[in-house]
């Protein structure tokens, strides 16, 4: 019996990556999963391949930002399985990397609906299930920029910091309510969102440290599966309100360390390579 035995998972942002690891984490343990992305036909080939692993699974395509697409998830979850136990919010979209005066405003406006009305509309769907059974799980994602202003990453970090606030606003108001609310900072999670990046025309050098920040502090997506897995699990019951990161202090000095380790023992590192795609300055406010 693993640790969410007969327990329903909806999980977003699901077909690859993060979301991905954390859908094939409750699986193992016993969970029914549910996934959402907005690629249908990669939904389709994860849901195929965790069937054939041996766990439930169903899953549909998705955009978070829609409303109406959040609800047919959920519905989809309580006809294929009966309830909805956890619910993680992981849908995330990054931006070009660059003064917020350069990004296009579509651009922005895309971060801004994924994050924050996607975190937002899964959290009002998944309390109108929990809340009457007073029963559940809900895990809203951080990010960088959930402690404070990241310039050059305006729109990712507002929305992380506005998810922290908005997933500690809802914990306070519903601790009495028997649902868990839990803002989750995965920290570094080596994927293509990681690696796979755009920037301003003339800030692609900015981004190059980012190489050596992989090799000191990025995880592989199951170390952070993990710790979603304890917050979902029996473990975190009664603890409403936490606050949950990967990248701790010791996490921080430790990589300091393997990577001198590593220099003075000659050993290969962690490949750290990025792909920087450059795009143009907007000029002005698209209508």
């Amino acid at each position: 019996m693993g640790q969410l035995a007969g327990k329903v998972a909806v999980i977003t942002g699901a077909s690859r990556g993060l979301g991905l690891a954390i859908a094939q984490t409750y699986a193992r343990e016993g969970a029914a999963v549910v996934i959402g992305a907005r690629n249908s036909r990669q939904i389709e080939q994860v849901v195929a391949d965790l069937r054939a692993s041996g766990a439930q699974a169903a899953g549909r395509s998705c955009d978070v930002g829609d409303l109406m697409q959040v609800r047919a998830l959920a519905d989809l979850a309580v006809e294929t399985f009966g309830k909805i136990d956890i619910w993680v919010n992981n849908a995330g979209l990054s931006n070009a990397y660059g003064p917020t005066s350069s990004i296009p405003v579509q651009r922005f406006e895309a971060v801004i609906n994924t994050n924050v009305l996607g975190t937002y509309y899964g959290s009002m769907v998944a309390l109108e299930h929990m809340l009457p059974r007073k029963s559940g799980k809900l895990i809203n994602l951080l990010g960088r920029g959930d402690d404070g202003p990241v310039k050059y990453q305006n729109a990712y970090a507002s929305s992380k910091i506005w998810i922290r606030s908005f997933t500690l606003a809802l914990a306070q108001e519903h601790k009495r309510d028997g649902v868990g609310i839990y803002a989750f900072n995965p920290g570094l999670v080596d994927t293509d969102m990681l690696r796979q990046l755009e920037a301003v025309e003339g800030y692609e050098k900015k981004l190059k440290p980012l190489s050596t920040v992989i090799r000191w502090w990025a995880n592989d997506a199951d170390v952070p599966a993990n710790k979603a897995l304890w917050l979902a699990s029996s473990a975190t019951d009664g603890k409403t309100g936490l606050v949950v990161k990967v990248l701790t202090t010791r996490k921080v000095i430790g990589g300091l360390l393997n990577d001198v380790t590593r220099r003075i023992t000659r050993q290969p590192g962690r490949d750290a390579t990025l792909s920087i795609k450059s795009i143009p300055a907007a000029l002005r406010a698209e209508p």
